[in-house]
């Protein structure tokens, strides 16, 4: 399929900066591709609802047929496959694959009552005692579940366009039939959730696109993308290891999304004065000033060290060759102060939990008690084991300033809280004020090819065409055209196509988690919202994108919010059963 796929665009027009005619009223069928459903998360059961007149075959050969209004549970018993209808049940055995009939327009099957369409026909099969399923479709109609959750529907057209032909080629370019599917629908990917009708605006960039695809030297491009590249393009080979021929990427000053007033962009700054400077941040100052400090005699910890002042912040090293201006350090000259210990004192450390069990049960009981517990001999209370503790002298200025490199990743762009996604690849620059030195990075994702950002402010304050924000980001890459039409799907007979009598109800969702604790103080009940119905809110461990993921929280559902974090996109959330970190855009304050 993979070669007939590249015959087809062989025989393409290839242009550059020109827009392509519309396709023709009987132009052959869009290519299919196989997309792997693991966002939907299914464990053993799935419940569908048929949107169309469908077929469902086993691998035996075995066929039932279903019309449009279907409801079917599939289930994974003794790790074989099963399908249920109105009481009559089918093996499916290792595989069950259920294919559309009928007209293709507007149908397809849901995973749940309300949710959006899957339009094609869906393979499902048993890996490690669970459902996997795979979603054969027309890469048309792949893409008017992609654009809108790749790219926001309230983009400019001409962006959502450009949107639409990078996730074409992106998708038929991973078309390979050795495996058993070609994408998955996440971001190792590209977001695939479905169809939903009232992306009409990404519908139309797709259309008015149809067939539209990226090519270099005769062969498929691989259009990467990202939200922001924070001002410069970046190159394929400083991001992937692994050879190819990129020759349609180049590393390029970016204005557009520079200028993007929603271009991410994070800040800190270092005050002259010395003061407000971050804890952590210092905390790698007296780290690096460690040696020097117990030179002078000075405690080398935290508690006794202290900036007085900032008289020189530089930003250098160089992670790639020019024109790259990704820095990888951060020289900060400073005047200082020390504490030396005096003495050295003793506290009792704090009382654990177990701690105090065992006081509260070797406490006096009430005399009326006493009788009872004559024969209970109760454990001695452990003697808390006295700590030693500096006795510092005042802060004692040195005269000479000290100067120390930082290295910008990983360590001092999160204590300075300017990491945005956690991928340590961002763009930090520097600018110099009367009473501060201010730090901004930039740069959300990869930075390779496109930036949606970028792309979005080429639209909309520029009203560059879409080919001509392509040719801006990929500027080796010319466009052609690739069979676009619908697919024409086999008929069943008429008595088929009738409503069925109505079916058992699927099961629902999982149970959301209960809220019931009390209310600390300042915090407030918020739920689960700004997400998909078939999505999830990922609750980490801590507040960022890079750290392990505890749990996923489903839409509605309730949550105490603690607190906000350092960084204001994070909230700190518990439930009864669980307690993390998520995202505060997805939450809306409940009543």
């Amino acid at each position: 399929m993979r070669k007939m796929i590249l015959r087809l665009f062989c025989l393409a027009l290839c242009l550059t900066l020109a827009p392509l005619p519309a396709p023709a009223e009987e132009e052959a069928a869009a290519p299919t591709i196989r997309v792997l459903l693991r966002r939907l998360n299914l464990t053993d059961r799935a419940d569908l609802i048929l949107d169309g007149v469908y077929s469902a075959e086993t691998a035996s050969g075995t066929a039932m047929s279903f019309p449009k209004g279907s409801r079917l549970t599939v289930q994974v018993r003794s790790g074989e496959l099963y399908l249920f209808y109105q009481g009559m049940s089918l093996d499916g055995g290792a595989g069950l694959r259920l294919t559309r009939s009928g007209d293709a327009e507007g149908t397809g099957l849901r995973f749940e009552k309300g949710g959006n369409l899957y339009p094609g026909d869906l393979t499902l099969t048993v890996e490690g005692g669970l459902l996997q399923p795979v979603l054969t479709i027309s890469v048309e109609d792949y893409l008017l579940g992609v654009v809108p959750y790749e790219m926001s529907e309230s983009f400019p057209m001409e962006a959502l366009k450009a949107q639409a032909v990078c996730a074409r080629t992106y998708a038929l370019g991973h078309v390979d039939a050795s495996r058993a599917w070609d994408v998955v629908d996440t971001t190792n990917d590209q977001v695939f959730k479905g169809v939903n009708p009232a992306h009409q605006n990404a519908a139309r960039a797709v259309k008015e696109t149809a067939g539209v695809v990226g090519m270099y030297k005769d062969k498929l491009a691989t259009c990467y993308y990202s939200a922001s590249n924070g001002g410069q393009t970046e190159l394929v080979e400083n991001v992937w290891s692994g050879r190819g021929d990129w020759g349609y990427y180049a590393m390029t000053d970016d204005p557009y999304d520079l200028e993007n007033p929603e271009s991410v962009v994070r800040k800190a700054r270092l005050s002259k004065s010395g003061t407000g400077l971050p804890e952590d941040f210092l905390a790698l100052l007296c780290d690096e000033m460690a040696g020097e400090m117990t030179r002078r005699g000075f405690d080398p910890s935290p508690e006794a060290f202290r900036v007085d002042g900032i008289s020189a912040v530089s930003l250098g090293g160089r992670k790639f060759d020019e024109p790259s201006r990704m820095v990888t350090e951060l020289t900060v000259t400073f005047t200082w102060s020390g504490r030396k210990v005096l003495s050295w004192g003793t506290e009792l450390p704090a009382p654990t939990e177990e701690d105090e069990e065992l006081l509260l049960f070797s406490s006096p009981e009430p005399e009326s008690t006493v009788n009872s517990l004559l024969s209970v001999t109760p454990t001695p209370t452990p003697e808390p084991t006295p700590q030693p503790t500096p006795v510092y002298s005042e802060f004692i200025p040195v005269e000479e300033s000290a100067t120390v490199t930082l290295q910008l990743f990983p360590l001092a762009i999160r204590a300075l809280k300017l990491s945005i996604s956690g991928t340590d690849n961002e763009m930090v620059t520097l600018t110099e004020t009367q009473s501060d030195f201010i730090l901004e990075a930039r740069r959300y994702g990869h930075g390779v090819g496109m930036s949606q950002r970028g792309a979005q402010w080429m639209a909309a304050r520029y009203n560059k065409q879409y080919y001509e924000i392509l040719a801006f980001y990929y500027p080796g890459m010319t466009l052609a055209k690739a069979p676009a039409g619908k697919a024409s799907l086999p008929t069943l007979r008429p008595e088929l196509a009738h409503t069925p009598a109505p079916a058992a109800t699927p099961t629902p969702r999982p149970t959301l988690m209960p809220v019931t604790g009390e209310m600390p103080e300042g915090a407030y009940l918020a739920s689960v919202e700004g997400i998909e119905d078939d999505s999830s809110l990922n609750l980490r461990a801590e507040p960022n994108l890079a750290c392990d993921i505890l749990m996923r929280l489903y839409k509605h559902q309730k949550l105490i919010v603690l607190e906000s974090c350092e960084d204001p996109a994070w909230v700190h959330v518990k439930t009864d059963a669980a307690e993390g970190y998520v995202m505060a855009e997805f939450l809306e304050r409940a009543e």
